[in-house]
């Protein structure tokens, strides 16, 4: 089901042009357009879901597959050794921009904590 107001919905089904990094038959894997980090893409389910919190049990395979993509992703860009982060963001006030779950996976320079 996807959402043809949503932004990402539109990215998924090819309308808004993007730099796709790693598709299969559940999620979608993009560069995002206002890096924060040297590595910054965004991993997200290609069903619509508002945010995690819409999230339930029976979406465990889709979350194993986003954080096995992730650390595969964060791999093959040279990552893995150094550390990322992998965040999503719930609600305007933690800062989700676009309401499709995403997880922001964000890599190759030093992070500060707390974020934010």
């Amino acid at each position: 089901m996807t959402d043809d107001s949503c932004l990402f919905c539109r990215i998924i089904a090819g309308d808004v042009p993007s730099e796709v990094v790693y598709r299969d038959e559940l999620i979608l894997a993009f560069d995002d357009i206002n890096p924060v980090a040297p590595v910054h893409q965004l991993i997200v389910p290609l069903r619509h879901v508002a945010s995690a919190a819409e999230l339930t049990e029976r979406d465990a395979e889709l979350l194993g597959r986003v954080f096995a993509v992730a650390a595969d992703l964060a791999r093959e860009a040279g990552l893995a050794a150094g550390g990322y982060r992998v965040v999503t963001n719930i609600g305007a006030d933690a800062g989700q921009s676009v309401a499709h779950l995403h997880f922001h996976l964000i890599g190759g320079r030093v992070m500060a904590w707390p974020p934010g």
